[in-house]
């Protein structure tokens, strides 16, 4: 099983619905301490709450041994998530509401949330407020600074470095896909019956696409949602994402299991990319490899605030 990073302990922006839904139909449990965090405590429900999210962002529902180390994991993460947030206060880090609303704009950006009635709708799904969801945005942001005032200058990135990756990466281009997406949402309370319909309802539409029926078509038909996603780099996929649709015919049709439900995504066309020129690309390179330096720089640096903490882990 892939470990979880601990090192930003990033509420991801870009995903945040996804992660806070969190399977609000789940069993309830009796709640009780499992650790003490200096004069702070961590409660089961909310370990259980931040298990689950990572189970759906990656679409694994573990058993045994595996949920327990995920579960212990996840423990460990929100530990440190509380040392660092009262490092924070300690150092007088504030956020602003206009930096909060900035974040915000780009976060109905990034989740094609062109107004606040989308925004209320998703929020509505995902089983949030508006003031939660400002809430994190807040944390997000005080992390993120604290990160920069406590490792900022370790994470030096090299020229070399940058260079390697876009010689391994970007020289050659590489192949670009053509995709196409219809979203059959799965809300986090339905019913075991309702999921069966939606997966049965998927596989009518997979069945007339795949007899010659069009995306455009079939959305219409069944009023589902259709985005033409436009060509992507299979660079910046992830590799068994790339490697699965590298697998697809033009004009094939798969069915993707997502957090949020199922996604039939089709490949229209393939064609191959051509390299991007090494001064366009290597900032984004950096961005990413700073990123990765200042997690593993930050991972360190969290331990030395445990040593001065009052930590009691009782799971």
């Amino acid at each position: 099983m892939k470990r979880i990073s601990r090192g930003l302990l990033s509420l991801a922006l870009i995903s945040m619905l996804a992660v806070l839904s969190a399977r609000n139909g789940s069993a309830k449990v009796v709640d009780r301490i499992v650790a003490e965090v200096n004069d702070e405590v961590i409660t089961m429900s909310e370990l259980q709450k931040a298990s689950r999210s990572v189970e759906d962002q990656q679409g694994i529902s573990p058993k045994g041994t595996e949920g327990k180390d995920i579960e212990r994991q996840m423990l460990e993460s929100l530990i440190d998530k509380k040392l660092a947030k009262a490092e924070a206060k300690r150092r007088g880090i504030k956020i602003e509401d206009k930096e909060v609303d900035a974040a915000l704009e780009n976060f109905k950006k990034r989740n094609h949330l062109p107004d606040d009635e989308s925004l209320n709708k998703a929020l509505a799904k995902a089983g949030i407020t508006l003031k939660e969801l400002k809430q994190n945005i807040a944390d997000q942001l005080t992390q993120d600074r604290l990160l920069v005032m406590a490792v900022g200058l370790k994470a030096m990135v090299s020229e070399a470095q940058v260079r390697q990756v876009y010689e391994e990466k970007y020289k050659e281009g590489g192949a670009q896909l053509h995709l196409c997406a219809i979203k059959m949402d799965m809300p986090p309370d339905a019913t075991e019956a309702k999921q069966e319909e939606i997966k049965r309802q998927a596989d009518t539409v997979l069945k007339e696409v795949r007899d010659g029926a069009t995306f455009p078509e079939v959305a219409k038909k069944y009023s589902l949602m259709e985005t033409d996603i436009g060509f992507v780099s299979a660079n910046d996929l992830e590799p068994k994402v790339a490697e699965f649709l590298g697998r697809l015919s033009p004009k094939g049709v798969a069915p993707v299991m997502t957090p949020q439900g199922i996604q039939l995504i089709q490949l229209l066309e393939r064609r191959s990319g051509q390299a991007r020129p090494y001064e366009e690309v290597a900032p984004e390179i950096r961005r990413v490899l700073t990123q990765k330096e200042m997690e593993k720089q930050f991972s360190v640096w969290v331990k030395t605030l445990r040593e001065n903490a009052h930590v009691k882990i009782m799971l």
